[in-house]
């Protein structure tokens, strides 16, 4: 009698994942998965399409009100599309029924009116186990070329606008802070703004160096980070506040003599490719590994 085989489970983390995907048939507006949106030209206009998800235990708590879950999952979606300079269109929605349908619909409610957004459809499902909800957003590109995390030359600034860690201290209970961890405000009209100024951009959602590290790694370049020109919610904590995430502003890069046209802080320099895609404070960081979230 043969023996049976032993299934062997093949877990892939993130990065992984994402390199086996590359390898499947990809369309050109795909960016090759460098990038957080994919581009769809028809005629005259470029779609900007964006799909994103949220699990409980890791984007939110098993006690989380569900009306917060509803508005970041849209927040999310529209910070993507915000560092593409494109302007929300609708979403269509993936939702797991089970967990306080009622309330969830009244954040979703609440957000598609506070952002100017249309639910498009969706579709729903019964959910026995962790709750999982997803959300595709459709924008249109308001500048061309639409921008990207690839661009980034030697000697452009590095900007970011905003404070970053205001997420960290409201998901730890600041009251002041709260409603950046629950109810985060996408950069939409900056990014509207900013398209035609930036050479490349994206945003801030699994942490300040661990995106730098990911943008500086994609163009070729090193980002050289000022620690201190960074604006963070506690100055005590910097080092967490960069590293922590969830704060969905938007990092950018353009020349250095540029005059923007929104709030922004400069945070350090573009220089030639060195040993390291990230230097922080003379401190070279070779690896992305603690530098923010990554999942798996």
């Amino acid at each position: 009698m043969r023996a049976r085989a032993k299934t062997r489970r093949m877990a892939l983390n993130e990065p992984e994942f994402i390199a086996a995907l590359r390898k499947l048939p990809l369309h050109t507006g795909a960016r090759n998965l460098d990038d957080d949106c994919a581009l769809i030209t028809i005629g005259g206009e470029t779609l900007v399409i964006n799909h994103e998800m949220m699990a409980e235990d890791t984007h939110f708590l098993p006690d989380a009100d569900m009306a917060d879950v509803a508005w970041k999952l849209v927040a999310s979606n529209l910070s993507d599309l915000a560092a593409k300079g494109a302007e929300p269109i609708g979403v269509l929605l993936g939702h797991s029924l089970g967990r306080d349908d009622a309330r969830f619909i009244k954040g979703l409610r609440e957000a598609l009116i506070a952002f100017g957004v249309t639910l498009l459809g969706g579709d729903t499902v019964a959910a026995t186990g962790a709750s999982t909800f997803a959300m595709t957003a459709i924008g249109r590109a308001t500048h061309h070329p639409v921008p990207a995390r690839r661009g980034a030359a030697v000697g452009d600034g590095i900007y970011l606008t905003g404070t970053i860690g205001r997420a960290m201290l409201g998901f730890e209970g600041a009251s002041e802070h709260r409603d950046a961890f629950n109810r985060p405000q996408p950069r939409i009209a900056e990014g509207l703004t900013l398209a035609p100024h930036v050479s490349a951009m994206m945003d801030v959602s699994d942490g300040l160096l661990l995106d730098c590290w990911r943008m500086a790694k994609l163009n070729s370049v090193t980002f050289m980070i000022d620690p201190d020109a960074v604006p963070v919610a506690d100055a005590a904590r910097r080092d967490e506040c960069m590293r922590w995430g969830d704060d969905y502003e938007l990092l950018f890069t353009a020349p250095a003599e540029a005059a923007l046209p929104v709030a922004a802080s400069r945070i350090g320099a573009v220089v030639a490719a060195g040993i390291a895609p990230l230097m922080l404070g003379g401190a070279l960081l070779v690896s992305p590994d603690g530098l923010g979230y990554q999942h798996g």
